[in-house]
């Protein structure tokens, strides 16, 4: 395998600021939890998952910083590499419940990644209820986003229970950075390269938007945003969960019809992910009334990230992602007018191109030094807000359609997960994987202890807005869980 080129060995500006804003308080892991029907041979999946570092040569790699913060970090080779520093078996007290699982994922969750070593890990969990498997997946998010991280799911496991096993390489492991310039004046020379060229990028990204406002689109999507500046100016409150956050994260999923979600995008119209938001912003109502604060005339703050990959690079490591921000009602306690609010806003967030002013912003901090860009990361967790900017991040990201496997195992769910911290006391992520979407929830264990509650509303607004629909679908079963609270899930998953 070719080294990689000298432009994709230093983190962007991007991926850099993932590492500058973790601490403690606001670990950076991206990941998730994957069940499987039976246990999954842990020899045989280390030695399978080592015959594939040739195709993510990034895993045998650490991040370096430069001298003096000059320029951004690079990926380094580590030459003392060692896979079962990465790799663990954990075993559950048989039967392990999916409470002790979702329990275990949390602390793994909590945990700030050592970046004395590349950054990923993978825990093989044996001793789950019905014979069952597990694995907790853990990457930093300066090594890859929600697409990424897709991709490389798509690498670790096979699409078939008896597919090949790559040939390992150890010659072709290892990814050499360019020799023969001082680390100092590479810092230098990439700090301003990529400071005039985020700076172009900013100014041409400027004009095009410039262009765009004399489109009718444009024009039309602003004179509605104008009517909805009430909303922004009202929706900056805090919700139950916006206090502030611990280093301690709790983790619970759910999981969801997609064949249904599908059906009531098309006879309700929006999109899938104007769905999904839906059902969040519902569940989030029902969670603020419980404890006890209004939701009249009240909305929620909520930042999708969105993906500017091109085609070509749905597979490449790093990060390539914006934000697109919409504010949402959740006094609209009619599920298919709140679906047409959802869709409504989502429209009108696009149509204004809002995604793209988040991502000029974005290129505009990263023309200035990196040095500077450092300190801006590394402080901002220190600044007091008198209100949050947004309540929430909710992220919906395409998986495999179909079934995965590990080591002859299939793949029976996949639950997702996105970091929190700072104010935002929980994260939602969702993922389509073989004929379900699959939620996973990050909360903070000081900010907001009961966030399995607002999983049991995310699975009560499915039900209330598939029945509006008209919609059958499976029945669900109630399980009791530690709390001696019924949950409920699809009997599929």
């Amino acid at each position: 395998m070719r080294s990689e080129p000298q432009q994709n060995r230093r983190l962007s500006e991007i991926d850099a600021a993932f590492l500058y804003l973790e601490r403690r308080e606001i670990p950076l892991p991206i990941g998730g939890v994957f069940l499987f029907d039976g246990p999954v041979p842990f020899n045989d999946f280390v030695a399978g998952i080592e015959s594939k570092l040739p195709l993510i040569p990034r895993y045998r790699q650490v991040v370096t910083p430069p001298p003096f913060n000059l320029g951004y970090p690079t990926w380094e080779d580590y030459p003392r590499f060692d896979i079962r520093r990465h790799i663990h078996h954990v075993n559950l007290p048989e039967p392990g419940s999916e409470i002790e699982l979702e329990a275990l994922a949390g602390k793994l969750f909590s945990q700030v990644m050592d970046r004395n070593k590349p950054l990923w890990e993978i825990h093989v969990v044996d001793g789950l209820s019905g014979g069952r498997g597990a694995l907790i997946a853990r990457i930093h998010h300066s090594l890859a986003d929600g697409i990424a991280g897709a991709a490389i799911l798509k690498i670790m496991f096979d699409a078939a229970p008896d597919a090949a096993r790559p040939i390992s390489n150890p010659g072709a492991q290892r990814v050499s950075g360019p020799a023969g310039e001082h680390p100092l004046v590479e810092a230098l020379a990439s700090a301003i390269h990529t400071s005039l060229k985020n700076m172009i990028s900013a100014e041409a990204a400027l004009l095009d938007f410039a262009q765009a406002l004399l489109t009718d689109r444009m024009k039309s999507g602003l004179q509605t945003f104008l009517k909805l500046l009430p909303e922004w100016a009202n929706s900056a409150q805090r919700l139950p969960f916006n206090r502030p956050c611990g280093g301690e994260r709790k983790f619970c999923w759910t999981g969801i019809d997609f064949a249904d979600v599908k059906a009531i995008r098309e006879r309700l119209g929006g999109t899938v992910n104007d769905v999904v938001l839906a059902i969040v912003t519902r569940a989030v109502a029902r969670y603020t009334k419980f404890h006890g604060q209004p939701i009249a005339d009240r909305f929620v703050r909520i930042v999708c990230p969105v993906s500017v990959r091109e085609e070509d690079q749905q597979s490449a490591l790093g990060n390539r992602i914006t934000f697109l921000p919409v504010v949402l009602p959740m006094g609209v306690t009619d599920p298919v007018e709140l679906l047409h609010a959802v869709s409504d806003r989502m429209a009108v967030m696009k149509s204004i191109r809002a995604a793209e002013l988040v991502a000029i912003a974005g290129a505009w901090l990263g023309a200035a030094p990196p040095a500077v860009q450092a300190m801006f990361w590394e402080g901002l967790p220190l600044l007091p807000l008198p209100l949050p900017l947004f309540n929430l991040i909710c992220t919906n990201v395409p998986g495999s359609p179909t079934p995965l496997y590990a080591v002859g195992q299939q793949m029976i769910a996949s639950y997702p997960q996105v970091p929190t911290g700072q104010e935002l006391g929980i994260g939602i992520a969702a993922q389509s994987y073989n004929g379900s979407i699959y939620f996973g929830l990050t909360s903070d264990a000081q900010a907001a202890p009961d966030a399995w509650r607002l999983r049991d509303y995310i699975q009560g607004s499915f039900r209330d807005l598939r029945r509006a629909a008209g919609i059958g679908g499976p029945k669900r079963r109630a399980k009791k869980d530690a709390r001696g609270e019924g949950h409920l899930t699809a009997a599929a998953s």
